[in-house]
């Protein structure tokens, strides 16, 4: 039986076992545990200028954008879902989009003084801007500063003029490094850069020389994103079209490895499938994600995972929000939040999702924090006897560690270290 057959079955028998909900003791049934009472919270813009050839993300070119009235309905949203999760304590802030560089530092500051009054948002929370380069100047970079960001995601993507304008990007590749420094300048140790690889046309040696040149102008931190084709969008049309030829998937391959290689030789530490970090600059929001916390998403189409207030039987559930910026906007002022989904996540959803993105992460998944979702099963019982993962053992794409620690404790530790190795476990 496989392992996650295996999860599944442990699970199910555990339930069968488990009383009835009539005879279950009542006491306590609301109190929390401690991870429960702490969340990152994530902040949708969805507007942007234009939109990139390969983006399918929810965004929209705004046409006489009412911003007072989108940061009144962000500031709604942000105090209802906090209040609904009952959380303590914010462990960190991203403002993704979208392009929210777009946003002004007052819509951005306003969401962060609610926040703080929702919740504790302690000094030096990590809290992250994505920031566009046309719309990231020096005073502009500045304001937001003040206004209470510490960490800029920069979408450089590329410093070659010609793969900026097969991307669809409104930015130069001037622009960007101009961005850049700016940035390193306001906020140094904290700025990220973002860059595609995969691009129609490209090798692995202009793939190589290109990163080779960035590296040095890059700040502590960069993610490394495969261009990938996605339904909808300019992109996919040009290809499917035959007007441009996407790289053969071994040369993909090639440049994704080779990045790695250079990174690590420039000190940086993969810490997972697509992030490098050096100086310690991992990024606390997404690994948040990685390691299965609690998360708030507000403004359109965000996404969430948390456990609501009044839930008796402390179930965590997956949130979306409505898409669509104004008839989001109505729902807020109507409801409080713009909620259009509510699925309830059952153990073994919440479970296959740990097993999942932990995988991304070098350091595996610890029995520690495997025990803090699984309290009654080990990855040893669930995966110890499991053929599947024997045979990935011997190819070395995985590794189950057994060994005894102190309390008698088992140490269980998935390893990965590079997306193909990824795949063979979904």
């Amino acid at each position: 039986m496989g392992g996650l057959q295996k999860l599944r079955a442990a699970i199910q028998a555990a339930q069968r076992r488990a009383q009835p909900p009539a005879t279950r003791s009542l006491t306590g049934r609301n109190r929390r545990a401690p991870e429960e009472r702490e969340a990152a919270l994530y902040v949708h813009w969805p507007y942007c200028e234009k939109r990139c050839s390969y983006c399918n993300f929810n965004k929209y070119i705004p046409r006489n954008l009412d911003e007072s009235r989108m940061r009144d309905c962000l500031v709604q949203e942000a105090r209802t879902l906090i209040q609904l999760s009952q959380v303590q304590r914010i462990t960190s802030v991203f403002f993704g989009g979208g392009t929210p560089s777009m946003a002004s530092p007052l819509t951005v500051g306003d969401i962060l003084d609610t926040i703080s009054q929702c919740a504790h948002l302690a000094e030096g929370t990590e809290i992250t801007l994505e920031a566009n380069p046309t719309s990231a100047d020096a005073s502009r970079l500045a304001e937001f500063q003040k206004a209470g960001i510490n960490r800029l995601s920069i979408g450089v993507q590329s410093h070659k003029d010609a793969d900026l304008k097969l991307l669809g990007r409104n930015h130069t590749a001037f622009e960007a490094l101009r961005t850049l420094e700016e940035a390193k300048r306001l906020f140094p140790g904290h700025t990220s850069v973002d860059l595609i690889f995969g691009l129609p046309g490209q090798t692995v040696t202009s793939w190589v020389q290109s990163l080779q040149k960035l590296l040095p102008m890059c700040d502590d931190h960069v993610s490394l994103y495969q261009l990938t084709l996605e339904r909808g969008t300019s992109l996919f049309k040009q290809v499917h079209q035959g007007h441009l030829t996407m790289p053969d998937v071994d040369v993909v391959a090639e440049m994704y490895e080779c990045a790695r290689n250079i990174l690590r030789d420039t000190g940086f530490r993969q810490y997972e499938v697509s992030n490098f970090a050096r100086n310690g600059a991992l990024s606390a929001h997404n690994l948040s994600y990685w390691q299965g916390s609690q998360y708030i998403g507000i403004g359109p189409g965000a996404h969430g995972r948390f456990v609501p207030c009044g839930d008796v039987k402390i179930q965590r559930e997956a949130r979306i929000q409505t898409l669509e910026p104004d008839v989001w906007m109505k729902e807020v002022l109507a409801f409080g939040h713009g909620t259009r989904k509510q699925t309830a996540l059952s153990e073994l959803d919440r479970l296959e999702e740990v097993l999942m993105l932990g995988l991304r992460m070098d350091v595996g998944i610890s029995h520690q924090h495997w025990h803090q979702f699984s309290p009654n099963f080990s990855l040893w019982n669930i995966f110890g006897d499991s053929e599947e993962v024997k045979e990935l053992e011997k190819q070395d794409l995985l590794f189950l560690d057994n060994r005894p620690q102190l309390k008698s404790i088992l140490q269980a530790l998935f390893c990965i270290t590079s997306v193909s190795r990824l795949t063979l476990m979904k």
